[in-house]
């Protein structure tokens, strides 16, 4: 067993180490999610901490990890009778984003379930973890229906493996630790305030703390147990602090003023639900605990704020994780100096102003300001200067007194429009994709549809197929009673159907035809509704924006919407059209995708007035290159629209020429509005299949 990297070596991260020691002094604060760019020792300072915790004692034998004192009445290895226990460290178990149901919850045997009625079941990690440490790196991409799973078990204080009609149930109290990368995506909002605390983490910019971090690390990793043997004393120096604090806990005093301060601050930064209030109260508590104290001050009240608070206080993924620490003051300010008074004023919280900056700059959380440290490293770089040729397309529109200035030099970007709630998007067909809620697929999770065989492990038993297939049999079985005689030839799987996450592509028009102010405005609000939309459907999305001479794909495939928003926010708009250059970008975005991963479906949606002034380096005509590339898209089955962003009293058309190319259907810029634009949107089926039925009559 390899040598762990020692905690107290841990270089910097004040926060994220304060934040796990609470929890091992009072694992009823509901754990720790760990946010921030790679390489941060996220999961170094995690690993570290089991070594830390003060051992359990269990009852031998007993795969669940039941205490001796007070035994699980319900173990699946009990009832257990008095007795001494055996001590033995706590665990830190690990659970892999790409776990089976199975592996998590643990499964019973099926077989012989129905043939003996014998409940062998196979605990999974969720027993490993009772009174320990369950930690699920990048769990950003845990599949939502583990997601799930870890939901009821973090809610119950149990675990329950149901499988028709047979049931297990085990305690599985854990501390849950995450880490991720909001590079990658963000998490499902019900997850997110199942965390008790929340920290952001960023690589220190100080050179001599850099150089630190370098030295101990080659350090361990020339010599690990040298290394461990002297950080030895620090190590067991917080943890008897861990013990000593856990043992003081209980004195630890409340008091009403304290409460009305935790309830003031929750109230004043318009916090959901009442679970924030409670686990500022555990945290203070606990923070008291740990300075040896047992009362519970102001200042402890501020820090469980900056640590309990930011991630609770995000409406949409848009928003950065963070809390104003100049208005956190002000509330707890407040707060003392109503103290004398018998009846604090409730409009106190509010006199502050509202609070809608999602997060805002200030960081938070206790860490140096970050709140946009992840968004950050999204922004695009500065666009490279190209020339500004004048669009010949704007010709025809030569009677408006348009300012457009659509071939005119770059102009800075504009900010989106309040984004709105759309209607639910979707593919046509039946898909086999990741699971999501976006358009229909075959699944593991879902409504039963049929039954088969199954190929490999079973893991969802059809019962009344697998009696169908078993019935015949009987007599020849020699069945005697009146159980049936089960073989594993007889077992059946039921297929289920459910929903996909999809790959939303958007194609932008950022050329000068596009530059007015309002219509870029209007058109990036829209996009970043439907972004909105796929973040809620566990989609995947890229941006493509093509403008002068070329297409650049701006932000490839990813599971992350407020990378995409991001980018959306900072693009410039100025030169040419290089309609054909932005869709075979796509169809070469796409066709890399298909083969990284086959079974996700994609939804082009493509966002421009129709005007192609630019062949790009291929040369020819624009107009016809643009159609031919469609066509290629159509041709490759792509499901498509097309936002007309075409204005003004005289109107080309060509968005819609573009639609039929392609083979899906058009919206003017005007009908861009929820019921409009999803809605079309979710009828592209509809116009695929009319598309395909009018090739086959003219075929015919």
């Amino acid at each position: 067993m390899s040598t762990p990297y020692p905690f107290t070596a841990v270089v910097g991260q004040t926060d994220l180490r304060l934040a796990l020691l609470l929890n091992a002094v009072s694992p009823a604060v509901g754990g720790v999610l760990v946010r921030g760019e790679k390489g941060t020792a996220k999961s170094t300072a995690v690993r570290a901490l089991s070594a830390l915790l003060p051992q359990v004692d269990v009852v031998p034998g007993c795969r669940f990890s039941c205490a001796p004192a007070a035994p699980d009445p319900a173990c699946p290895d009990g009832p257990h009778e008095p007795g001494p226990g055996t001590a033995r460290p706590a665990r830190m178990v690990e659970l892999p984003v790409g776990a089976s149901e199975d592996r998590l919850v643990g499964a019973l045997d099926i077989e012989r379930a129905l043939a003996e009625g014998v409940k062998a079941f196979e605990p999974g990690l969720l027993a490993d973890a009772h009174r320990g440490i369950l930690y699920v790196d990048e769990v950003n991409l845990l599949h939502d229906h583990l997601i799930d799973l870890l939901l009821d078990a973090a809610a119950m204080g149990a675990s329950y493996v149901e499988r028709e009609g047979v049931s297990v149930r085990h305690a599985a109290r854990f501390l849950l630790v995450g880490t991720m990368n909001p590079e990658e995506g963000e998490l499902r909002p019900q997850l997110l305030d199942r965390f008790g605390l929340t920290v952001e983490v960023a690589a220190s910019r100080e050179p001599a703390q850099r150089v630190e971090v370098v030295r101990r690390r080659l350090a361990y990793e020339d010599d690990p147990a040298g290394f461990a043997t002297r950080w030895a004393d620090d190590e067991h120096e917080v943890r008897a602090r861990v013990v000593a604090a856990r043992a003081l806990l209980p004195q630890v005093r409340l008091g009403d003023t304290a409460l009305l301060r935790i309830a003031a601050t929750c109230a004043g930064f318009e916090v959901d639900g009442m679970r924030a209030d409670i686990v500022m109260a555990r945290t203070a508590t606990a923070l008291a605990a740990w300075a040896g104290r047992t009362e519970v001050l102001k200042e402890d009240v501020r820090q469980a704020a900056l640590l309990a608070l930011p991630h609770r206080r995000r409406r949409n993924p848009f928003d950065a994780p963070g809390l104003d620490e100049d208005k956190l003051d002000e509330i707890l300010d407040r707060i003392e100096d109503e103290e004398p008074e018998p009846e604090p004023e409730p409009e106190g919280p509010d006199d502050s102003g509202p609070d809608d900056d999602g997060g805002g700059p200030d960081g938070g959380g206790g860490v140096p300001p970050q709140g946009h440290g992840p968004q950050t490293s999204d922004a695009p770089p500065e666009s490279e200067s190209e020339s500004t040729e004048s669009d010949t397309a704007d010709a025809p529109e030569a009677p408006q007194p348009s300012s457009q200035g659509a071939g005119g030099p770059e102009q800075a970007a504009v900010r989106a429009a309040e984004p709105f709630r759309t209607k639910m998007l979707s593919v046509p067909g039946l898909g086999e994709g990741a699971a999501g809620r976006r358009s229909r697929a075959r699944t593991a999770h879902g409504r039963t549809t049929g039954a088969q065989r199954p190929r490999g492990q079973l893991t969802k038993l059809h019962l009344a197929a697998t009696v169908h297939a078993a019935a015949p049999h009987q007599k020849a079985r020699g069945r005697d009673g009146r159980g049936l005689v089960i073989r594993k030839d007889d077992l059946r799987q039921a297929t289920r159907e459910g929903r996909e996450g999809n790959l939303v592509l958007f194609v932008v028009d950022a050329s000068g035809s596009m530059a007015a102010r309002q219509r870029m405005s209007a058109v990036k609000g829209a996009v970043l509704s439907l972004l909105l939309d796929a973040y809620q459907r566990r989609d995947k999305v890229g941006l493509i924006t093509f403008r002068g001479a070329t297409a650049e794909l701006a932000l490839p495939p990813t599971s992350s919407v407020d990378a995409a928003a991001a980018r959306l926010e900072k693009l410039p708009t100025g030169g040419r059209t290089p309609l054909a250059a932005g869709l075979l970008k796509a169809h070469e975005v796409l066709r890399i995708e298909r083969l990284r991963d086959p079974s996700r479906r994609p939804l082009l949606v493509v966002v421009t007035d129709g005007r192609a002034t630019s062949a790009g380096a291929v040369g020819g005509d624009p107009r016809e290159l643009s159609g031919r590339s469609a066509r290629l898209l159509q041709a490759a089955g792509v499901a498509s629209v097309v936002v007309d962003c075409e204005t003004g009293p005289v109107r080309l058309g060509l968005a819609g020429v573009l639609a039929t190319d392609l083979g899906g259907p058009a919206v003017t810029l005007d009908g861009l509005r929820a019921d409009s634009l999803a809605g079309l949107v979710k009828n592209v089926r509809t116009a695929v299949t009319s598309s395909a039925s009018d090739s086959t009559r003219r075929a015919a």
